[in-house]
């Protein structure tokens, strides 16, 4: 379900975020019956608090929202958005005082993402309308990339499998006007061979999508993403709880296509490429096995040691491509391992590179748009030479 800023000509109500600091003022402008009604309550500008005040004396009703003082390493620009789940239906707009308003409308939005194509959302949810000032645009280009990415997840892969997931690749491509080929069949075992060896299993035969975007001599930029449409861990198959929502297993493909709808959207004066390695890690005949040996398609022998290690098979010929034209940033996004998560938690996302420059750049970045990365260590003993054997 797109988002939608609300009309404002339904007078909104407006939302007051507050924090320690600022909620003395704030309280002397509201109405005596608003400030017993917020003391009755026992309001207090902690984070993540709120509190709903009716009209009254001329006054007309808003929201009461704590957060923490923006010096505060606790603070959480993004907190506000919570308020899209727990107000009751109506229009709401953000006060013009509140911190980092981009963020706590985009945050809103964010919050307001429901997936429905199975099932309607509900039709009583808050609304927010635009505050003034609010970049309307930059917002929803990226909550519509997201919301994008969202869906292409949470379908199942009933719905999503190979040939759906290429068809969103090739269908955001005509959206924009780029260039996209989807390679196949016996093209994709001559040129990839590592990724038809992992999807030649599936119901639906594995694919490589390579789309081009952007003026031929622009600073070159490659997503490559991973599109496992299902991965049930091969002929070493996953326990059942491990294998509940492989589903998800494109996420790295999915990121990448959302990337690449901001970029396209934005009108970035890049050369973008994005490759898609798409294959479902299925169980039947042409499976392949522990103890195959495969040349890649950079030449490199891999000995399987375990099919659950598939991920970095269909990478290792895409990301062979990407370089091959020498881009001037190439960046790979995958649900690649677990143990990233076990070291991070779900809420802080890890990244490898050689470059610490980029690296910095990077972190730089993440925390300006209060969107934090972590760059984990790649130790130069750990990239493999000229043999590597996959394992989990």
């Amino acid at each position: 379900m797109p988002f939608r800023f609300a009309d404002p000509a339904v007078q909104p109500i407006t939302i007051e975020v507050v924090s320690d600091s600022s909620w003395s003022e704030v309280e002397k402008t509201l109405s005596a019956p608003q400030r017993a009604f917020a003391r009755l309550l026992d309001f207090a500008p902690k984070p993540g608090r709120h509190c709903i005040l009716p009209p009254g004396e001329g006054q007309s009703a808003r929201v009461l929202f704590g957060v923490a003082e923006t010096s505060d390493r606790s603070y959480d620009p993004m907190l506000p958005g919570r308020l899209a789940v727990v107000l009751p239906s109506g229009a709401y707009r953000f006060g013009a005082d509140t911190p980092d308003l981009d963020l706590a409308t985009l945050s809103w939005a964010l919050t307001s993402y429901r997936f429905t194509r199975y099932k309607k959302a509900p039709n009583d949810l808050a609304q927010l309308c635009a505050a003034e000032g609010v970049d309307q645009r930059r917002v929803l280009r990226i909550v519509e990339a997201v919301s994008f990415g969202r869906d292409l997840i949470n379908t199942p892969a009933c719905d999503m499998g190979p040939e759906a997931l290429a068809a969103a690749a090739t269908g955001l491509a005509e959206r924009y006007g780029a260039k996209a080929a989807v390679i196949q069949g016996d093209a994709l075992a001559a040129g990839f061979p590592l990724i038809d060896a992992v999807g030649r299993a599936g119901h639906q035969p594995p694919r490589l999508v390579d789309m081009v975007w952007g003026r031929a001599d622009a600073p070159k930029v490659t997503l490559v993403g991973k599109g496992v449409t299902f991965d049930t861990g091969g002929l070493n198959i996953k326990p059942e709880s491990g294998m509940l929502i492989m589903k998800k297993d494109m996420g790295g493909g999915a990121t990448a296509l959302a990337l690449a709808q901001m970029v396209m959207d934005a009108g970035l004066d890049l050369r973008l490429r994005v490759i898609l390695p798409i294959v479902e890690n299925s169980i039947s005949a042409p499976s392949f096995r522990p103890g195959d040996v495969i040349r890649s398609r950079k030449g490199t022998t891999v000995e399987i040691g375990n099919t659950d290690a598939e991920g970095r098979l269909i990478l290792a010929d895409a990301l062979a491509l990407g370089g091959e034209d020498k881009p001037d940033l190439l960046i790979d996004f995958a649900t690649l391992t677990g143990a990233a998560r076990v070291a991070l938690g779900p809420d802080l996302p890890p990244f490898f590179t050689e470059d610490d420059e980029l690296a910095s750049t990077l972190q730089r970045h993440g925390q300006i748009v209060r969107d934090p990365v972590w760059r984990l260590p790649l130790w130069s003993p750990m990239i493999p030479c000229s043999t590597a054997r996959s394992r989990m």
